[in-house]
């Protein structure tokens, strides 16, 4: 298993990192909050998992341990396998999942892409005690905090990581923010991988 990898970013895309190690690209599989915190040509750390299937060998990328072990964890739940479990770290933090399975959270689970009413119920039922409790001390209003609090901030600083300059990022957040605040409006999260496909096409087409 390749625990982690560490060097320089040589690329960054959408969904993936590319990290330089001993001379060789590794393209890493990130959620938007991991690709946020990269730079290109800067030194980077990330814990990995590496999942093998009969056609391909992808590693999924983290910004720490903790995430990582969630990350499999998540997977020994029955119809949740590696897109999902990232779907769900994308729009939580480790944290804020632990506390969203401890509570019975179903809404804090349907915000996730992929996940409905009676897939979250058995998310619920399957995870409990499977997560532990919280790392960190976070209080009830931790639950999405990911996604909703600071999703400006986030989104931001995934498309000047991505190589957009802050002007270009700032008219892009501002274009997207009518789908955030409709989705916060709802009662629901920020869905921030959606939101920052939907500013990427904004600056495409600005282009």
């Amino acid at each position: 298993m390749i625990a982690f990898v560490s060097g320089p970013v040589a690329a960054l895309a959408l969904t993936t990192a590319v990290i330089e190690v001993g001379g060789i690209g590794m393209a890493v599989q990130c959620t938007p909050n991991t690709l946020a915190g990269l730079r290109i040509g800067r030194q980077a750390r990330l814990a990995t998992s590496l999942v093998v299937r009969e056609d391909s060998l992808t590693l999924y990328g983290f910004a720490d341990d903790d995430e990582r072990q969630v990350f499999e964890l998540l997977q020994t739940a029955s119809g949740v396998g590696p897109r999902l479990a990232q779907a769900m770290l994308a729009t939580h933090t480790p944290d804020a999942l632990r506390i969203a399975v401890a509570t019975g959270d179903e809404k804090a689970l349907t915000a996730v892409s992929g996940i409905g009413k009676k897939g979250a119920q058995k998310l619920l039922l399957e995870l409990k005690d499977r997560l532990g409790e919280p790392v960190a001390q976070i209080g009830r209003q931790g639950i999405g905090t990911a996604a909703t609090s600071s999703w400006r901030d986030q989104l931001q600083a995934a498309l000047i990581g991505l190589g957009y300059a802050t002007r270009e990022a700032d008219e892009a957040v501002t274009a997207v923010a009518p789908q955030a605040e409709a989705a916060l409006a709802e009662g629901g999260q920020a869905p921030v991988p959606q939101l920052l496909r939907a500013a990427l096409q904004t600056l495409n087409r600005a282009r």
